[in-house]
């Protein structure tokens, strides 16, 4: 059977989960990573030399990173669906599944999502958040104009270009942030929520992932949660108006770290 390594609040578990959920694959889902732990030990060590999740194990064959997971598990159980065997199909497919990792992740996941939500007002780097907020507008964007005449990235049907980027969706719009209107990124994703696969490995609260409410919370309860978020948007509003014409706006620009002290947590 296959197995399935990491914990259910990793966006990169995520990713594959929900694929494994939409092909109706029988599987085990082994927690690792993160307060589980178990990334260093010697056996996980063997399956993955990097210490990080997922990884799945298929019989006899071991894949990690997400997305070559993602095109071991279209290729081998969904051709017809989720793979194609003309390469040019394949190709944009596969640009979008790069893109969304080279570009929209590390604006939204590591920008925004790691430099709001999973650090410590005090030390918020806002210039660096505005910025990437910004640069994930200009995605977004880019995103409507594309579904502006189709239902998913690369037509009438889901496919693999829609899971990377679909799975930002769900912490996206969960956050308490200001959003631009984007009907067509809406639209998706009310329509990604429609799917049973999406709903159980995507939409899943995260507040494990906010920063500790006290030195010795790694994990906070959902209740302290909710108090430190009741305040977030009001500051979220009151930073973004503050000296905004001080936030660069040249995309090309490289962005500091703004990863908080959680950054050891290599299972994102």
């Amino acid at each position: 059977m296959l197995k399935v390594w990491g914990r259910c609040s990793s966006f990169n578990v995520q990713k594959v989960l929900w694929l494994v959920g939409e092909l109706g694959l029988p599987h085990e889902h082994l927690l690792a990573g993160g307060s589980f732990g178990g990334l260093d030990e010697p056996d996980f060590r063997a399956l993955n030399p990097h210490g990080r999740v997922p990884v799945i194990e298929d019989d006899d064959v071991v894949v990690w990173e997400s997305h070559t997971i993602l095109r071991y598990l279209a290729a081998q159980y969904g051709r017809g669906s989720f793979w194609a065997d003309d390469p040019g199909m394949r190709a944009r497919v596969e640009g979008w599944m790069d893109w969304s990792q080279t570009t929209l992740q590390p604006d939204f996941l590591n920008g925004v999502f790691w430099g709001y939500y999973r650090t410590p007002e005090a030390q918020r780097d806002w210039p660096a958040i505005r910025q990437r907020f910004a640069r994930c507008t200009d995605h977004l964007r880019l995103l409507d104009g594309i579904l502006q005449d189709q239902p998913f990235l690369t037509g009438d049907r889901l496919s693999l270009a829609d899971i990377p980027a679909g799975t930002s969706l769900y912490r996206y719009f969960e956050l308490d942030i200001d959003r631009p209107e984007l009907p067509n990124v809406n639209a998706w994703y009310e329509r990604l929520q429609q799917r049973p696969a999406y709903r159980e490995h995507v939409m899943i609260p995260f507040p494990e992932l906010a920063f500790p409410t006290d030195p010795g919370d790694r994990r906070p309860h959902a209740c302290s949660i909710h108090r430190v978020q009741a305040g977030m948007r009001a500051r979220w509003s009151a930073a973004f108006s503050q000296q905004r014409s001080a936030a660069p706006t040249c995309s090309c620009q490289a962005a500091p770290s703004t990863r908080g002290p959680m950054a050891a947590d290599r299972s994102r």
